[in-house]
């Protein structure tokens, strides 16, 4: 229970602490957001704060602080102490970072702030590598909270492929109308749902670990996991959306367009990242406890053990209130992520968004290419774990991306001390990715690195070190150039 609460209680430090400091590196003031400077009445539209901030946290939530804990905490107690200090120093620094870049650049997507500091040349591969990722976790958002309708809601009867189709006709609609419509209207009362949920399963925890605290330590099956899968990189990669994410670099610029001021920036980026690192930390805990409590758990997959754990500490009736609200987490992700996958081909092609017409052209092939993956990933479970597999490992080149991108931003304005902020966790981000994919084997058929068989580890870390070197002298060189 010491882990748990501490950790929690770092956390809500680190935001009082730590983000303030970052705060006064990044420097927010009063001049006119994207909302207030250029409102367009379809992306950016000015929007309150409170509603921003629950945008901001469900679109950053997805299933990953759930489902990725629930895998990642076999990697022992430890992972309760990473959660939080990767949180602090890493996770909310990226997205603080992430949404004052979009603020200062009119609400631009992350594309064309990559091209602006890391150059054109980097930024041509990497723009379609982002899109491809979003429409990835568009497919991988519409598979799995369609699985747990059907294996939780509807197990009598075979509902997936319906909610399949409802899930995406919401994604669509979401993607096209204007964004106080539709998201400004429906996330309050999902976000609703999410905190109702969270306190639910971290109150019935905090009961359960004091009458018997044996349910929160290591559990005995963790150490075949730990031996196939070592801390680094594993765990940045499995428990993604509780420490850094890059995914989230490409929701930030939907509320930097909706925002009122630049003095939200902290509470709205850096703070909502802390509340997601939070729920990371309520679901870690909850599926060490259930572990414990039940050895047969550790060889089910993700959504069967979340619905053990909600049934187990809740009850069948506010356990399926807690399921439904995990599913609004990859539902409020997915959606955004097509819209963010629209938005960022408009930028890249210059296409004017204002025009409904314009909008559905835009988005077409966008649909088309998720309905392909949708059909390819049902084939069977190795084409979904393989679509999974890909959008881990891509995710965090997202971030690693971003936090350079920051650092040359900040170089820049001449914070060469301040920078440290984002170089050090990119320098270390891109030594997980290029480690994870140099030495990942890709045995069973499942292709997550790059090199066939894999690596040695350890000359996968070294060569990962020699990398980002290399990317850090390249932020030096991009900082002492002008922009392009």
């Amino acid at each position: 229970m010491t882990w748990f609460l501490g950790g929690i209680a770092f956390l809500i430090i680190g935001y009082f602490t730590y983000g303030k400091i970052v705060e006064k590196i990044l420097g927010p003031d009063d001049r006119p957001p994207p909302a207030i400077a250029a409102p367009d009445g379809v992306d950016c539209v000015p929007l309150p704060q409170w509603k921003n901030m629950l945008i901001q946290l469900l679109n950053i939530a997805g299933v990953g602080p759930v489902i990725g804990v629930i895998l990642g905490i076999k990697f022992g107690k430890i992972a309760l102490l990473i959660i939080p200090i990767g949180c602090i120093f890493m996770g909310a620094v990226h997205d603080f970072v992430g949404g004052m870049m979009s603020l200062r650049e009119g609400g631009a997507n992350l594309p064309k702030i990559v091209r602006k500091y890391l150059g054109s040349k980097y930024a041509g591969g990497f723009s379609w590598v982002m899109v491809v990722l979003l429409l990835l976790v568009v497919a991988v958002f519409i598979n799995v909270p369609a699985n747990l309708i059907d294996k939780t809601v509807f197990p009598e009867i075979s509902f997936f492929w319906w909610a399949v189709g409802l899930i995406f006709a919401y994604y669509i609609a979401a993607t096209l109308f204007p964004v106080d419509k539709i998201i400004g209207r429906v996330y309050p009362v999902f976000g609703a749902l999410l905190i109702i949920g969270s306190i639910a399963i971290s109150a019935a925890l905090i009961i359960a670990g004091f009458k018997n605290p044996e349910i929160l330590n290591d559990c005995e099956g963790f150490a075949k996991f730990k031996a196939s899968n070592p801390l680094f990189p594993c765990l940045f990669v499995t428990i993604a959306c509780g420490i850094i994410s890059g995914f989230h670099a490409t929701q930030s610029p939907i509320v930097a367009r909706t925002m009122t001021s630049e003095r939200q920036a902290r509470s709205t980026f850096f703070g909502m990242m802390v509340l997601e690192g939070i729920i990371a930390m309520i679901w870690a805990t909850a599926a060490l406890a259930i572990y414990n409590i039940d050895g047969n758990n550790l060889s089910l997959n993700g959504p069967t053990v979340l619905g053990n754990i909600s049934k187990y500490f809740l009850g069948s009736w506010m356990g399926g209130v807690t399921i439904f609200a995990i599913v609004v987490l990859a539902i409020t992700s997915g959606d955004t992520a097509l819209r963010s996958a629209r938005l960022s081909i408009a930028e890249m092609f210059s296409i004017d968004q204002v025009n409904l017409a314009r909008r559905i052209l835009t988005c077409v092939p966008l649909i088309v290419i998720v309905s392909l993956l949708l059909w390819w990933s049902n084939q069977n479970a190795k084409s979904f774990n393989n679509l999974w597999n890909y959008f881990a490992w891509g995710n965090q080149m997202l971030s690693a991306t971003t936090l350079m991108a920051a650092t040359v931003w900040l170089l820049r304005q001449g914070k060469k001390c301040a920078s440290l902020v984002t170089l050090l966790p990119g320098i270390f981000m891109t030594m997980v990715i290029t480690t994870f994919i140099l030495w990942t084997p890709g045995t069973g058929g499942q292709p997550w690195g790059l090199v066939p068989g894999g690596l040695n580890l350890n000359f996968a870390i070294s060569l990962s070190a020699i990398v980002a070197v290399i990317f850090a002298v390249f932020v030096f060189i991009r900082a002492k150039k002008g922009n392009e």
